[in-house]
């Protein structure tokens, strides 16, 4: 039932954003649209197919895999503050992406996924690499992940130092986190790169609920703990370079969507996953509406959007857990 309450949530948001812009196109006429009506206005069609829906949807898809990408991080590292990006794979894609468009930017576009996703791989098995003696804890795999972010955001601003101006300032407004150059491409990025880690996280739904409560715990019932923390660190780093290849690093749709989900649905993974995908998405699909619309017609990074939001929820999830943490 609150699956179905949050879908239906998800479809008004996704309404809002599809009719507000510097043009408002009323209900009535989004649906002709979208059902492919012949008395819709030509205008409307274009702004609405070519424009407005690849960007709601593209939305949609990287708050979803955020969010999902973010229930396996707290649930692997047991902490409520955890995200892809305090394991360091957020900077790890971001670097590498920067890498493509400043210094290589003679290669197509279509490399540049490819080149993300790498990216996230390689840093999530330096992490694991680095964080392994005679298996892994959460507590090292935050240390090095951290220390690795560090580096990698380091060396992200030192491609940016010497790198031609033009390509700088490009990468300088991916790495903001935008959604202003939706495409349908994009979306396929999403489907094809992260949809296989959020079905994998799923299908560990039990896994997860073990991990969560200690390796221990889940030892002593026969889990292969440092198996399945390595699978969960893969998928998410799936999740988190796809992510970051279709819109750049978008902080905090990874930390509060979980948040969210639980409050709603409770902690066991088989509910929560999909419920936080939801709860994702509609944080996104909205935070991208007040970044077209709060300043219009200047349209501010949604990256920006959601770090303003997600920081007061961050300070309220520290003091709300300081006796914990």
């Amino acid at each position: 039932m609150r699956l179905l309450a949050l879908s239906l949530i998800l479809a008004l948001a996704c309404m809002l954003a599809l009719g507000m812009g510097d043009q408002a196109i009323p209900l009535a006429e989004i649906t002709r649209v979208l059902t492919g009506d012949p008395d819709a206005s030509p205008v409307s069609r274009t702004i609405l197919l070519n424009l407005r829906l690849p960007r709601v949807a593209l939305a949609a898809a990287v708050g979803a895999s955020l969010a999902v990408a973010g229930v396996a991080a707290q649930a692997i590292l047991r902490n409520p503050l955890a995200e892809p990006g305090l394991l360091g794979i957020n900077a790890g894609a971001a670097l590498a992406a920067m890498l493509v468009i400043v210094q290589v930017a003679a290669l197509p576009e279509s490399v540049l996924p490819a080149f993300t996703f790498a990216g996230a791989l390689v840093m999530a098995g330096a992490i694991q690499a680095l964080a392994w003696s005679s298996g892994t804890s959460s507590l090292r795999l935050i240390l090095v992940g951290v220390g690795l972010g560090a580096l990698a955001g380091a060396g992200a601003s030192f491609i940016a130092t010497f790198g031609p101006a033009a390509e700088v300032q490009r990468a300088m407004v991916w790495g903001a986190g935008s959604l202003q150059d939706a495409r349908w491409v994009k979306l396929m990025w999403i489907v094809q790169w992260g949809a296989p880690g959020a079905l994998g996280l799923w299908l560990m739904a039990r896994e997860l609920d073990l991990i969560a409560l200690g390796d221990g715990v889940a030892s002593d019932v026969g889990q292969r703990v440092h198996l399945i923390r390595g699978l969960a660190i893969l998928a998410v780093a799936m999740l988190a370079g796809a992510a970051v290849a279709a819109s750049g690093p978008i902080a905090f749709v990874g930390l509060a969507a979980p948040h969210i989900a639980r409050q709603l649905g409770g902690t066991a993974h088989r509910g929560l996953i999909p419920m936080a995908a939801l709860c994702g998405a509609i944080l996104l699909v909205l935070a991208d509406l007040a970044a077209r619309r709060v300043l219009a017609p200047v349209q501010v990074p949604v990256g920006l959007a959601t770090a303003l939001l997600g920081a007061p929820f961050f300070g309220y999830l520290l003091w709300s857990r300081r006796n914990d943490i």
